[in-house]
């Protein structure tokens, strides 16, 4: 049993690190968390030119808060490494972590897959996650606790024509989460999934409904979305509910945000 009770900082205590923060989901969410009272931020991404578009613009949202932009391949574990440590020595401390990372990736049927790529479609989309959750977890558990949020995809969890390999990288995201929450509740370490269909306004929608089988997939899928279409902000607003104190006793879930295309 632990010793003593969880960290759960307020959002004002906060220091949140946001990978895939340049754009989508990862930007909307370093926006509302900036919202919520959060005042010590890190952006993680590839591109530098991105990165530090996206850094300037969280710092003209939330003037008075610590933005920081930080390099990193998420596939590089020991880029990855670094980055984090990084973060942790700029923002002093890291409560929350968001792993936002979306690979480029057009779904397809399996036939039409070329046998070599598969292997790269797994690790280029289950990977980036589990690194980064790796390098985090030691400096949570020093720290009392954290919030770590993974982003995957409804892949995950529904059966979904040319999503064969995709939905087994999104799976094992998800199972790596929950395995992650069950080690991590002695420290106070809460890790859970996010699961979005298709989001609206993100690059991969664009991707995906670009054209061919992809496009008539989604297509099809936006008409079973009567709540509406997913927007990054649908999202980034339950990833800061997660990362925040009144989440506190949820761990190990992943909760879809699909606008009623499926229930799962």
């Amino acid at each position: 049993m632990p010793t003593s009770a969880p960290t759960v900082r307020s959002y004002a205590e906060s220091a949140v690190v946001i990978s895939g923060g340049t754009s989508g989901i990862g930007l909307a969410s370093a926006l509302q968390f900036a919202d919520a009272g959060v005042r010590r931020i890190a952006l993680l991404a590839r591109t530098e030119s991105t990165g530090i578009i996206a850094r300037d613009r969280v710092r003209a949202h939330c003037p008075d808060a610590t933005v920081e932009f930080i390099q990193v391949d998420a596939d590089d574990v020991a880029q990855v490494t670094h980055a984090i440590a990084e973060a942790h020595s700029l923002l002093g401390d890291i409560d929350v972590l968001v792993n936002s990372i979306a690979s480029a990736y057009k779904p397809d049927l399996l036939f039409r897959i070329p046998p070599e790529e598969i292997a790269l479609i797994l690790t280029r989309q289950a990977l980036p996650p589990m690194h980064l959750t790796r390098a985090v977890i030691p400096i949570m558990q020093a720290q009392g606790g954290g919030s770590i949020i993974n982003v995957a995809s409804d892949a995950a969890k529904v059966a979904t024509p040319g999503e064969s390999v995709l939905g087994a990288a999104m799976a094992a995201i998800v199972m790596f989460s929950r395995t992650a929450a069950i080690e991590g509740k002695r420290n106070g370490i809460r890790v859970n999934a996010v699961t979005p269909s298709l989001v609206a306004g993100t690059p991969t929608a664009e991707r995906v409904l670009g054209d061919g089988f992809s496009k008539a997939l989604f297509e099809k899928a936006t008409t079973l979305a009567h709540l509406g279409v997913a927007e990054p902000e649908d999202l980034a607003a339950l990833i800061v509910y997660l990362g925040g104190p009144l989440a506190a006793k949820l761990t190990g879930q992943a909760i879809s945000v699909n606008g009623g295309i499926s229930a799962a």
